[in-house]
């Protein structure tokens, strides 16, 4: 990661209710985990995807993600998601980091791709809007 890399970090503490019936974080709740700290990220940068479809009428839809698992988060475990910005010029890509809190160990690494879509039409924008480029430092 470059010095000047926007990132943003969300806490949590493992819920019962995100367990698998093996007792540890079912995979598919990772991606709420990378939710929130997409989220925080783009709190931390002033851009509101929800409002920015209000006002122009675009919308920011997942196209792809991946997970690697490497250690199992538990009941109880506090952990730590980073969101960090690698591109948001022709769509919009974020990785994730899920560590332990107490420790630092990596349990999770991942990736979501995201595009610009007219909402009233589902056309694909072939660029991020410049106010959005712009809060990510990727140009006007």
């Amino acid at each position: 990661m470059s010095p000047d890399a926007k990132w943003a970090e969300t806490r949590h503490r493992v819920a019962f209710y995100d367990l698998d019936p093996i007792r540890v974080v079912w995979h598919g709740n990772y991606l709420n985990y990378f939710e929130d700290a997409r989220t925080a990220l783009f709190n931390a940068n002033g851009i509101d995807l929800y409002d920015f479809y209000l006002r122009e009428g675009i919308v920011f839809p997942i196209i792809k993600t991946s997970t690697k698992h490497v250690l199992p988060l538990r009941y109880h475990d506090e952990f730590i998601c980073r969101a960090i910005m690698v591109d948001a010029r022709m769509k919009i890509v974020v990785d994730f980091e899920v560590r332990k809190a107490d420790d630092g160990r990596l349990c999770t690494r991942g990736r979501t791709e995201q595009v610009c879509v007219k909402a009233e039409t589902m056309e694909i924008l072939y660029s991020i809007p410049g106010e959005i480029r712009k809060a990510f430092g990727f140009g006007s």
